[in-house]
């Protein structure tokens, strides 16, 4: 066993001692909302699970590109209530209009969401919750929650790599790090909010983004409306989500928005590949 495996061993320890102290006075019922995980941890997991999921998918590499989204998640990063941890931001190469995050801080958007992303206020709202789901650890809750202490246990102690890499595997293809409950996407559309506004961007974006979405979501013949389906599914817009969204905005005071350019943001879409196919098994959220 590495050095590093044995400090999440032993941390892991004495967490199964501790909750399952407070399973039998009672305290709790289940794991739904637990995360067993510092920040180190979940970083070391993080980059495993990233580099079972770049296997599968075909990272974009224009300089221009990726240094823009790289400029622009990093800003919002700044302004999130957790910017401890390492974030990267890395652009796919499918035109399904999607955006993912994994534990650690690894945030993926997809050629597509640029694509149909109109002004960067809504590009900007989309990372912004992606990195909402980040500062919130849903991906390490559901982990915790889905996964069990036994798969847990046999992912920190197993000191046999095949057997560690097939259980990588498995979490990573099953989906388990992104299905979100409803209130795990309320406290991300609420960070997105919060992120937008304090990096003085303009947090209606996401709601244009989402009436957007709402627009076409039932335009069963258009090629847009199915590239929308894998986002639409994920993140499902009920009235009561977007109603909530909107109602945050409102109650912020007005403040003066940052002076972005609009003709770089142009510039760039302008320079994004031209439409194709995605060829990826992997493309982010699985229901």
């Amino acid at each position: 066993m590495t050095q590093n495996q044995y400090r999440i061993a032993h941390h892991f320890s004495c967490w199964v001692f501790f909750l399952s102290q407070l399973v039998l006075i009672g305290c709790i019922g289940g794991l739904s909302d637990i995360n067993i995980f510092s920040d180190q941890e979940e970083a070391d997991l993080g980059e495993q699970f990233a580099n079972e999921i770049e296997k599968d998918l075909d990272i974009n590499d224009d300089a221009d590109l990726n240094s823009y989204i790289q400029e622009l998640g990093q800003l919002l990063v700044s302004h999130s209530k957790r910017h401890n941890i390492a974030y990267t931001f890395k652009i796919v190469s499918s035109e399904e209009v999607n955006a993912f995050a994994i534990p650690g801080g690894h945030v993926y958007v997809n050629v597509g969401l640029l694509r149909i992303s109109e002004t960067e206020s809504e590009l900007a709202g989309v990372i912004a919750h992606e990195i909402g789901h980040v500062v919130e650890r849903h991906g390490m809750k559901q982990l915790t929650k889905q996964m069990g202490m036994v798969m847990i246990s046999q992912l920190i102690f197993g000191e046999d790599p095949d057997k560690i890499q097939e259980i990588i595997s498995q979490i990573t293809l099953s989906g388990v790090l992104m299905k979100y409950s409803r209130d795990a996407e309320r406290e991300a559309d609420r960070n997105a909010v919060e992120i937008t506004y304090a990096a003085e961007l303009n947090p209606s974006g996401i709601v244009k983004f989402f009436d957007k979405l709402q627009r076409q979501k039932d335009q069963k013949d258009s090629q847009i409306s199915t590239q929308i389906q894998k986002l639409i599914s994920s993140h499902p817009l009920t009235s009561e989500r977007i109603s909530n969204v909107k109602k945050l905005i409102s109650e912020l005071p007005p403040r003066p928005l940052r002076q972005r350019s609009l003709q770089r943001f142009l510039q760039l879409k302008k320079q994004l590949p031209p439409p194709k196919e995605s060829d990826s098994r992997w493309t982010g959220r699985q229901d």
